[in-house]
């Protein structure tokens, strides 16, 4: 196909069902433009991939989550879409997928956002402490030197959320709480926004213990890969049995992302798509808690 741009006015010469793609897709852009979204060669190649059954690009694209910064935080898949539409309705949501499809940051920025519209007046972070065999108790150094390791990567997209010099004061007053997993047995956690990263990483009774813990006016978001699981060999996962569970439970809801969700480097979704096929094919897999983070 052709195209020949001159000032405003753009030729297109070539397939009648081309043409019509590539005007569909400029139209899109434009869209997107007048959302207030800045165009990226990634953003253009998202657009021209969009599934319109789905969905319109601009209406995904184009969608807002949170500003902050200096800077908009905006699905770039239909998944993502999805599952931001699911937590925004439901008191809780399970975001399930491999690295890099933006559970954890998107749950974040809408944990962000519902504080600052001060739909809740806290947020709360946590984590399984469960890394390679190691206890918290084994660990060298002060409380909080141990839990850092693991609870890194929610500080980090903090940092991208919020003033780094106004987290050290919402942490103070209990607006923001970051603790590992077991820092919440015993507590009734009202008017929170509450997220529980790598879930993968819990027992049963962890994942029970922590879902009863949902107070008034509060929200869950629970996200994890069922493919990274670090518990010792033949430790139930309570990610893996949860959708059993409450599968007909109303006001849950249960997402899974996929390799298309991806938005780090490109080669992030082949590898998670080569790893797939491989665990399709290993003897033995499936059902199990073998599959182990290399």
């Amino acid at each position: 196909m052709d195209v020949h741009v001159r000032g405003r006015d753009m030729t297109l010469t070539g397939p009648e069902d081309a043409v019509a793609a590539l005007v569909r897709t400029v139209g899109e852009l434009k869209r997107i433009l007048a959302a207030g979204a800045h165009l990226t060669p990634e953003t253009v190649a998202r657009a021209a991939r969009f599934d319109e059954a789905h969905a319109s690009a601009a209406d995904v694209l184009g969608a807002s989550i949170l500003s902050a910064k200096g800077s908009t935080v905006r699905p770039k898949t239909f998944g993502q879409h999805e599952y931001v539409r699911a937590i925004r309705s439901h008191t809780i949501t399970f975001g399930l997928g491999p690295a890099g499809t933006g559970k954890t940051y998107l749950a974040m920025a809408m944990a962000v956002g519902a504080l600052q519209r001060r739909e809740v007046t806290r947020i709360i972070l946590t984590r399984p402490a469960v890394e390679a065999g190691e206890r918290l108790g084994f660990l060298p150094g002060t409380l909080g030197e141990k839990i850092d390791p693991y609870v890194r990567p929610l500080y980090d997209a903090l940092h991208e959320m919020l003033d780094p010099e106004r987290i050290p004061k919402l942490m103070e007053t209990g607006t923001i709480e970051v603790a590992p997993l077991a820092y919440m047995r015993g507590r009734t956690l009202n008017d929170a926004f509450i997220i529980l990263d790598e879930a993968q990483n819990t027992t049963p009774e962890q994942m029970k213990m922590f879902l009863t813990r949902l107070g008034f006016g509060s929200r869950m978001v629970v996200t994890g890969d069922t493919s990274q699981v670090d518990l010792p060999t033949g430790t139930a996962s309570g990610l893996r049995i949860v959708e059993d569970i409450l599968r007909n439970v109303d006001d849950i809801a249960f997402m899974r992302l996929t390799s298309k969700d991806v938005v780090r480097h490109a080669l992030v979704s082949a590898i998670v798509d080569a790893y797939d096929r491989s665990e399709e094919h290993r003897p033995g897999a499936g059902g199990t808690d073998r599959r182990q983070r290399g």
